[in-house]
């Protein structure tokens, strides 16, 4: 008697669960590099280390304007490079202390850090007074089948950062 097999599955499940636990730590180690160019402030180690395409959103991040407001999505090429060259010119101290990294089989990375520095130049609405901020952030990343980020989102909490900063929007 002859049992008909699923030739996409391997037979014991070990060949797909290496291919998984590959995956994770090939995620985890890109997620490591982008942090560690990001406390060299190498904007562009960073860039490199993501798709040309590879998508941006840093959710909480909004400038209002006279006409417009912007906001912290695009891609990671373009505005994500702004917002980054723009975070180290204002903060010349910026560091970030990566507490957790945790990768799955599918590519996705979540870094849980603390973001901070003494601001020196204007960043956003908020003047510079010299203030200094240090808030947690969480970061959502996807790295592609080659390695390189194809999507990075990140959290935090932007009223946090203007109180520690002295900045406070009154309408």
């Amino acid at each position: 008697m002859t049992v008909a097999r699923d030739e996409t599955r391997p037979p014991d499940g070990a060949p797909a669960a290496a291919a998984g636990a590959r995956r994770a730590k090939v995620a985890a180690e890109s997620a490591a590099r982008l942090f560690e160019a990001y406390r060299r402030h190498d904007i562009d180690a960073m860039t490199d280390l993501c798709t040309d395409t590879a998508r941006f959103s840093y959710v909480p991040y909004e400038v209002w304007g006279k006409q417009r407001v912007l906001r912290g999505d695009g891609k990671v090429k373009t505005v994500g490079k702004t917002i980054w060259a723009g975070l180290v010119n204002s903060f010349p101290d910026l560091h970030n202390v990566v507490h957790t990294i945790d990768a799955g089989e599918d590519g996705d990375a979540v870094v849980s850090c603390d973001i901070g520095g003494r601001q020196q130049l204007a960043w956003g609405a908020a003047e510079a007074r010299g203030g200094s901020f240090s808030e947690p952030h969480l970061f959502v990343l996807h790295v592609d089948e080659d390695g390189l980020i194809d999507s990075v989102r990140a959290y935090w909490d932007g009223a946090g950062i203007n109180r520690q900063l002295g900045h406070l929007e009154v309408d």
